[in-house]
């Protein structure tokens, strides 16, 4: 009797110390989040006050942002449903989700990971249809003093920058009046199906083109996808003056930066391994430099980003001090499947253990 009660209180124990184990590594895996570093938060203020300069700039402009019934956190940076400069189909929440200011400390924690150092060149290439993203990338730059050079469309998609009273253009001389000019922004492109803008109306084209002229901004003519990466990367390397290219951050399906390989599908939000180079009438910017040895930052899966570093998702209302900004550390699903593991064999070790008490109270 006293060897079969043994038995069991062992059994019980080490199923205990299993069970134990396996929660107390869930939740140190798990944490609910960490202050951010003194750059993570600068660049998380900086985004806040840039997207209040925003609004502000809607108004004075007449433009009524406050009335705009999906821009609830007063962003200035949701746009509209529907426009003459709307490219694709967009997913609301998404867009809402980019305007969460922890995404621009997450932004200098992925640069800072990509081994990008304090004062070195970053090249970013967008489209407008994350607005919040291109804002993001700008003040996690002006927080680690970087010198980002930037190429962006102006298609965007639905709840993108796509006002054509209010574009990626109006954004942009927005900042600058705000003193948001530590940038550099090489030039823009028409953006869309295939970065030609044929399917915006001519007298917007004409539009948006004197307005980038009056601005001094360089506008990039379709010219075939080889062509046109190599006019972006000619860019690049031109205003680098002959620095590296510590990092490329990816912002929204730009087909000149994707390139037309199906590989880039691939590709994980984030910090990302781009593992396959398509031939050059195929290829991107984002393979072009990542063949160079320098590392992508993609942002285009909103849904993936979130889950993989542990963003909230279409956050209401957002943080408001930088006292709520948190980011919880990136989620690992193989440090999860070993703790799995590592729970699984001390089940076994239990099996084990009884096993051979059975037999030693048989014998």
């Amino acid at each position: 009797m006293r060897t079969a009660k043994l038995q069991r209180l062992t059994l019980f124990y080490l199923a205990g110390v299993s069970l134990v184990f396996y929660l107390i590594f869930y939740v140190w895996f798990e944490p609910a989040g960490r202050k951010l570093a003194t750059d993570e938060a600068e660049a998380a203020c900086l985004m806040q006050q840039a997207m209040k300069e925003i609004f502000s700039c809607q108004q004075k402009q007449g433009l009524q942002p406050e009335k705009n019934k999906f821009d609830l956190m007063r962003t200035g940076l949701i746009g509209l449903e529907s426009s003459p400069l709307t490219t694709t189909l967009g997913k609301l929440e998404a867009k809402r989700t980019t305007t969460n200011p922890a995404i621009s400390a997450l932004l200098v924690r992925l640069l800072r990971q990509a081994g990008v150092k304090k004062g070195q060149v970053v090249a970013a290439g967008a489209s407008s249809s994350f607005p919040a993203l291109v804002l993001a990338s700008y003040c996690a730059a002006r927080a680690m003093n970087l010198k980002l050079l930037v190429i962006v469309s102006l298609g965007a998609s639905q709840w993108g920058a796509n006002n054509p009273d209010f574009s990626w253009l109006s954004i942009e001389s927005c900042l600058r009046q705000a003193g948001f000019s530590q940038h550099c922004l090489l030039a823009v492109s028409w953006g869309g199906e295939d970065d030609s803008g044929r399917e915006f109306p001519e007298d917007l084209k004409s539009a948006l083109k004197q307005e980038a002229q009056a601005s001094g901004l360089k506008f990039l003519e379709p010219d075939g996808l080889k062509n046109m990466v190599e006019a972006h990367l000619r860019l690049f390397q031109e205003a680098a003056g002959g620095q590296p290219i510590g990092a490329f951050i990816n912002i929204g399906g730009s087909l000149v930066n994707l390139g037309l390989d199906a590989s880039v599908l691939e590709l994980d939000p984030g910090l990302t391994w781009v593992k396959k180079i398509p031939p050059p009438d195929r290829c991107g910017v984002i393979q072009r430099l990542a063949g160079q040895g320098i590392p992508v930052i993609h942002l285009l899966n909103i849904r993936g980003l979130a889950e993989r570093y542990n963003l909230p998702w279409d956050p209401q209302p957002l943080p408001q001090s930088d006292q709520d900004f948190k980011l919880p550390p990136e989620k690992d699903g193989k440090k999860k499947l070993w703790l799995l593991f590592g729970a699984y064999l001390f089940f076994c070790a239990a099996g084990v253990i009884f096993n051979q008490l059975n037999q030693k109270n048989k014998g």
